[in-house]
């Protein structure tokens, strides 16, 4: 039996070692905190895991909550304009469904239970905070050492890869806080939806259905461009203040997300978070001070800004690579030039993410704002920016390059207007494929609501004038 010694119980590693248990591999866990408190601590993440990483899960039996956790069937995107007395508005908002829903699953109950079920099966679990000279002696009793926890010491082991790490400080400050009470959207009260709110020069502000440890929750983040007005999260220890904190800024920033928030409280003491740090890709192989090699998983290795809700999907498919990987290999060794080129197979895959992650960190060009607009006059824009978040390389064919985002626009465009002269012909066959909850099915995504937005601007010919409106707002994000 070859045995193999995984370094953090987090996604990638407690799904790795699952993994390999199946698979008849002798494997040890080290983690610095038992199953009982990781349930009774602090929330660490957000999670919203799409279609992909959930069927990661899926294959190997680990979506114990996937008929308790809300489904979420929609993402929306909002920008709010500049300031008016009556508060900021929206310019740009829309809301697309998509192809398989996403879920939630509080990281408490998720790697609590994991840890658990990898003990039940017969796996050893050492309760130990790991250091480099640890796994200078344990490298040679194991026949592969995985390190896959993203904090502390070990991560010094991993170079920063510069050439792919184009940040060397944080670009957001982060705030989560987990909360009972939320309203529905009153644009899609039947939708679970993620919702990304863009405000320029402060940030971003999310919101997403999840599963708590105290049942049926909802996530409020925010992400604040440093020493901006969101970033106002520093030295508040008390949840009732990062709480207060959070609505205060809704309140002013985003009044139709504070709308809905007015009767919210925290799911628990442990319901908030906030930190930064910067978005790092780093050298997949660390040696150690004897010459023994380790290969770095997950986050420790890619760790991109939780931006664009991929943490917890590329630690999925991470694991999912190693996994295969390690089966393949066989009982030939686990030397450098193996765990060099498991990594590549997984930067195939991760590129996409840290791309697309480090362009939305990035003031936004005015192509990606004219392509934002466009979703809400134009179905099919809202509906493939909304599935970007499970695959992420999409984004390559028409989203970094102005000519690519326009020839795109030119084609919806195009097969917009020959759609209406359908609808002329026929008006009854188009009636037929509208959604019957009139939301965001990839025939009609891209409902907005109210005066306040775009909804009223633009017609199949007229793209550019919601996003006009938008343009010098938007562009100022980062």
């Amino acid at each position: 039996m070859r045995t193999i010694l995984i370094v953090g119980a987090g996604q990638s590693g407690l799904q790795l070692a699952l993994g390999l248990q199946s698979q008849g591999y002798g494997i040890t866990l080290m983690s610095n905190r038992t199953s009982d408190e990781i349930r009774g601590g602090r929330v660490m993440s957000t999670q919203c895991m799409f279609r992909t990483a959930l069927g990661h899960e899926r294959d190997l039996g680990l979506n114990f909550w996937e008929d308790s956790a809300p489904r979420i069937e929609g993402l929306g995107v909002s920008v709010a304009g500049a300031a008016t007395p009556g508060g900021h508005p929206r310019v740009i908002d829309w809301v697309g469904r998509l192809d398989g829903f996403a879920q939630s699953v509080d990281q408490r109950i998720k790697m609590a239970g994991w840890m658990d079920t990898f003990e039940q099966r017969g796996g050893q679990v050492v309760i130990h905070g790991t250091a480099v000279s640890d796994l200078d002696f344990l490298v040679r009793k194991y026949d592969l050492v995985l390190v896959a926890a993203g904090k502390g010491e070990l991560v010094s082991l991993f170079r920063r890869d510069a050439a792919r790490s184009p940040y060397d400080t944080p670009r957001r400050a982060l705030a989560v806080a987990y909360v009972h009470g939320l309203g529905p959207r009153h644009e899609h009260p039947g939708l679970e939806a993620v919702r990304c709110n863009l405000v320029p020069g402060v940030g971003e502000f999310f919101v997403m259905p999840a599963l708590t440890t105290t049942g049926r929750a909802d996530i409020l983040f925010w992400e604040g461009v440093p020493g901006g007005p969101a970033d106002a999260f520093q030295g508040i220890t008390d949840p009732s203040e990062h709480l207060e904190r959070t609505l205060e800024l809704m309140e002013r920033f985003t009044p139709w997300e504070y709308a809905r928030a007015t009767k919210v409280e925290l799911t628990d003491a442990g319901g908030t978070l906030s930190g930064r740090y910067a978005p790092t890709v780093r050298d997949p192989v660390g040696r150690l001070p004897g010459g023994g090699l380790v290969l770095g998983v997950g986050d420790v290795v890619v760790a991109n800004d939780p931006l664009t809700g991929q943490g917890s999907n590329s630690a999925a498919k991470c694991a999912a690579v190693y996994l295969a990987s390690i089966v393949e290999r066989g009982d030939r060794p686990f030397d450098e030039e193996w765990m060099r080129t498991t990594f590549d197979r997984y930067w195939r895959t991760a590129r996409h993410v840290t791309r697309w992650t480090n362009a939305m960190l990035a003031p936004m060009p005015e192509h990606v704002v004219n392509l934002l607009g466009a979703g809400v006059t134009f179905p099919a824009v809202a509906h493939r920016i909304a599935n970007g978040f499970d695959n992420p390389s999409d984004f390559e064919d028409f989203f970094y390059d102005p000519e690519k985002t326009a020839a795109y626009l030119d084609q919806v465009m195009a097969e917009a207007e020959s759609e209406d002269a359908v609808a002329e012909a026929d008006p009854e066959r188009l009636a037929g494929e509208t959604d019957p909850d009139g939301i965001a099915g990839p025939a009609d995504v891209g409902e907005v609501a109210g005066p306040a937005d775009v909804g009223e601007v633009a017609g199949p010919a007229d793209v550019g004038k919601a996003a006009g409106e938008a343009d010098a707002a938007v562009r100022s994000i980062g």
